[in-house]
């Protein structure tokens, strides 16, 4: 992003026309990987969701086995979604977080909380796409105002 940037800069300074084209090139090259990774994330939210889910209920499932097996994965699923066990907190209690008031189902929380921040990725997503927009039309502006000004001279 550096040199992308850094290329725009000197296009600008020197009124190069085919610098800036390189830079506009670059900016329709990254505007199309945020609009790609954009859908992808879409498409894919469900199946984040659900191998997130596979995962806790997988660490659930070897603790009540082995009571222990598979401890330490629970202990930071709970802490990171400040949850406690699936339908009742009894059988992962000792992995629980101890200020957690009530309870929460893991299952439910990593859903809720996975759209929420993947919401936000994707509002951030599409501020940062305007701010690629915008970048690609000044630097077509400015190129068109620098060959038009070398035809007056």
């Amino acid at each position: 992003m550096m040199a992308v940037g850094f290329c725009g800069c000197c296009g600008a300074w020197r009124e190069s026309q085919c610098v800036l084209g390189s830079f506009f090139t670059c900016l329709l090259v990254i505007f199309a990987a945020e609009v790609t990774t954009g859908v992808f994330a879409f498409i894919g939210k469900d199946v984040a969701i659900r191998h997130v889910q596979t995962m806790y209920e997988e660490a659930y499932h070897d603790y009540l086995k082995g009571r222990g097996r598979g401890n330490g994965t629970l202990i930071t699923f709970h802490s990171a979604f400040q949850c406690c066990g699936k339908e009742s907190p009894e059988p992962v209690q000792p992995t629980c977080p101890q200020e957690l008031a009530g309870h929460k189902s893991c299952i439910d929380e990593i859903e809720s909380i996975i759209s929420v921040k993947l919401q936000l990725i994707g509002i951030v997503g599409i501020g940062i796409a305007g701010l690629t927009i915008f970048g690609m039309i000044f630097s077509m502006v400015l190129c068109c105002a620098i060959r038009n000004s070398r035809d007056v001279i």
